[in-house]
């Protein structure tokens, strides 16, 4: 399994963290596309560098930590691809996987502790989509996306 992770500068020690929950997996890779230390960064582009390879399957999840999770979740959803879903227990981790087909999980550091926060990575990774109904709700979320997408195009003459 491959997973890109990243965070602002207000959740780099629970990213910390978070690597090393994922070592507990066997054949897990890790690309951890920053920040690395307190100087103060945008989590947009944190957000964008973990999404792009979500949506182009370089990675198959994607990890993306700010000081509360909510402001790099809004940007991690505005990746064409993207269902990120801002957990702070385990048991929205496992709805987020189980029905909404979540590939990307946003946690703040801020928030949550360490503890708490690695038994929501092992929960959103241990728990496989359901498929079924959810399959279809999730498929009229991206129909949702392409809508959007042709609006914009039309917008800006495209």
């Amino acid at each position: 399994m491959k997973i890109t992770i990243g965070s602002d500068h207000g959740a780099v020690a629970l990213k910390d963290e978070v690597k090393m929950v994922l070592k507990e997996y066997d054949n897990m890779t890790v690309k951890d596309v920053g920040t690395f230390g307190a100087d103060s960064v945008d989590y947009p582009d944190i957000a964008e560098a973990v999404c792009a390879d979500v949506a182009r399957g370089k990675s198959d999840f994607g990890i993306v930590l700010c000081g509360t999770g909510i402001g790099i979740s809004i940007a991690a959803n505005k990746v064409a691809g993207i269902r990120c879903a801002l957990c702070h227990d385990v048991y929205s981790a496992k709805k987020a996987r189980a029905h909404n087909d979540a590939n990307v999980l946003a946690m703040g550091g801020r928030v949550i502790g360490f503890g708490p926060a690695g038994e929501i990575v092992r929960a959103f990774l241990e728990t496989k989509f359901a498929g079924g109904r959810h399959a279809r709700r999730v498929g009229k979320i991206m129909d949702i996306e392409k809508k959007r997408a042709n609006v914009q195009e039309e917008i800006l003459g495209e």
